[in-house]
C-alpha cells in the first residue's frame, strides 16, 4: 500500500511539473517614456520565419489584437512599424521512474536499492517575438514574446499561435486599463 502510495505520488508530482514546463510563456516589455495614444496606424515591416505558411497566420493574429485595440493597419507609413520573428528550438527533459520497491530513504531509514529508468524526451518549442517601433523615430517602443512546445498538428500550433499573441497583447497599450 505505501508503494502504491508512493508510486502515485511521483507520478503525480511528475505530471504537475512536466505540465507546468510545457505551459506557454508570454512576456512583454515597453519604453516607458513613450505615449502610446499618439499611435492610431501600423504597418507590416517585415516576418522573419522558415515556415512561410506562418507568415499570414502570424499577420493575422497580430492584426486582430491590433485591430481591436482600435489601430488601423495601412500599407505604408504606420504610425508604428511592426516586425514578427518567429524561431523553433530543440529542448529535452529527463523522466526517472522508479519500481516502487526498495529504493532510497525511508522515513524508517534506508529501504534498499530498486530499479529506475530514466528516458530522455526531445521535444520542440517555437517562440514568436513581435516588435513595435515608433516609425518615425525607428525606436523599439514595446517588445512581446510567447513560447509554447510545438505540437504534431498544425491546427492545434495556429490555436496556440492565437492564444500566444492574444495573451501577448492583453495589456497593450502599455498604461491603459484593459
Amino acid at each position: 500500500m505505501n508503494a502504491q502510495r508512493t508510486i502515485f505520488g511521483s507520478v503525480g508530482m511528475v505530471l504537475f511539473f512536466v505540465t507546468s514546463s510545457f505551459a506557454e510563456q508570454t512576456k512583454t516589455d515597453y519604453d516607458r517614456n513613450t505615449d502610446f495614444r499618439q499611435y492610431k496606424t501600423y504597418s507590416w515591416e517585415g516576418i522573419q520565419t522558415r515556415d512561410a505558411l506562418l507568415v499570414d497566420r502570424i499577420k493575422a493574429a497580430v492584426n486582430a489584437d491590433l485591430e481591436t485595440k482600435g489601430w488601423r493597419l495601412v500599407d505604408t507609413d504606420g504610425d508604428v512599424a511592426v516586425m514578427a520573428m518567429e524561431t523553433t528550438q530543440d529542448h529535452q527533459t529527463l523522466n526517472t521512474f522508479y519500481d516502487g520497491f526498495g529504493g532510497g530513504w525511508r522515513w524508517r531509514g534506508f529501504g534498499g536499492f530498486g530499479e529506475s529508468t530514466t528516458t530522455v524526451d526531445t521535444y520542440k518549442v517555437g517562440t514568436l517575438v513581435v516588435d513595435l517601433f515608433d516609425a518615425h523615430t525607428k525606436k523599439l517602443i514595446w517588445r512581446g514574446s510567447a513560447s509554447d512546445t510545438l505540437s504534431s498538428k498544425s491546427d492545434t500550433n495556429i490555436k496556440n499561435l492565437d492564444k500566444g499573441v492574444h495573451q501577448m497583447f492583453s495589456h497593450f497599450p502599455p498604461g491603459e486599463k484593459n
